[in-house]
């Protein structure tokens, strides 16, 4: 069955939970090096957001906000993305826009982020919230330009980011040696590469984690999508697998914001539920992983 299927067949324990979730604010995480709280879940914008301002973007951001939803990624990498978040962002709530450079040299790189942070947040009101060098792509050039615009007050974060483990190496040199303000890698409950240095290292040098790719490309649902959601999800306040993987995320201490991609208004709905109720405690965490990886992983 698809994910959309069986959303249906969930439609009144979600009407039930969107009820909840209209008595309560979404939870939030502190970003450690300033206090500031960020909703819990965020928005990525990757393949997503490559096309025109439809209307049903338009709806993925309208629940997105509505939800009490902040933190919306993109990257330059991402075809037509920012330019697509910027046509159709909304006067209000102030989102927290976050995005990358992904070119080689300093004068490539200033071009490269001030035309994204344009096209993103056309106003240009403030400083633009959140740089990221991508997937390190020329990291020691991109540094010394994004720790002058944080004390020129142009960005006020910056950041660090791969999509594979292979990295986290080098990953965790950077931290150690640059102390950026955040840190986006991939984690999953069939991914958990990150729980064994990056997360704890994360944790202890002050560094807010961005998680992507938290359904791995989706292929978390092509398994578990055949089976039954399990009777302990109620316990979770979960209606859907996607809200047990994005639980499982959130219930790292190391975690700040997931940021799944969605095209889809109904699925970005699903999502932004898993950042009410309760999070699953160490044992519910194994019995998730045990129950999707068949204890193998």
């Amino acid at each position: 069955m698809k994910r959309r299927q069986l959303l249906g067949m969930a439609a009144l324990l979600a009407l039930r939970a969107e009820a909840a979730m209209a008595l309560e604010k979404m939870r939030t995480r502190q970003i450690p090096t300033s206090g500031e709280e960020l909703p819990a879940i965020g928005m990525g914008t990757w393949r997503t957001f490559d096309g025109d301002a439809s209307p049903a973007l338009r709806s993925v951001l309208q629940r997105f906000f509505e939800a009490g939803g902040r933190l919306i990624d993109s990257s330059p990498m991402y075809g037509r993305s920012e330019e697509t978040v910027g046509a159709l962002l909304p006067a209000t709530p102030r989102p927290f826009l976050a995005t990358k450079v992904w070119t080689s040299g300093r004068d490539e790189g200033i071009a490269q982020m001030r035309r994204s942070m344009k096209l993103m947040w056309p106003s240009g009101a403030g400083a633009f919230d959140l740089m990221q060098i991508h997937n390190l792509l020329d990291w020691k050039t991109h540094v010394k330009t994004l720790r002058a615009w944080k004390e020129q007050g142009l960005i006020r974060y910056w950041g660090i980011t791969h999509y594979v483990p292979s990295a986290f190496e080098d990953m965790e040199k950077i931290i150690r040696s640059d102390k950026p303000d955040f840190v986006q890698l991939p984690y999953s409950v069939g991914v958990r590469d990150a729980e064994e240095r990056l997360l704890p290292l994360c944790s202890e040098m002050k560094a807010a984690v961005l998680v992507d790719r938290p359904f791995e490309g989706g292929s978390l649902f092509r398994d578990s999508l055949r089976r039954p959601l399990p009777s302990w999800a109620a316990e979770l306040d979960c209606t859907s697998w996607a809200q047990i993987f994005l639980k499982f995320i959130l219930a790292h201490p190391a975690v700040t914001c997931p940021i799944p991609a969605t095209s889809s208004p109904e699925h970005m709905a699903d999502n932004l539920r898993a950042g009410f109720g309760r999070l699953p405690n160490l044992e519910f965490r194994r019995r998730i992983v045990a129950e999707v990886t068949g204890g193998t992983k």
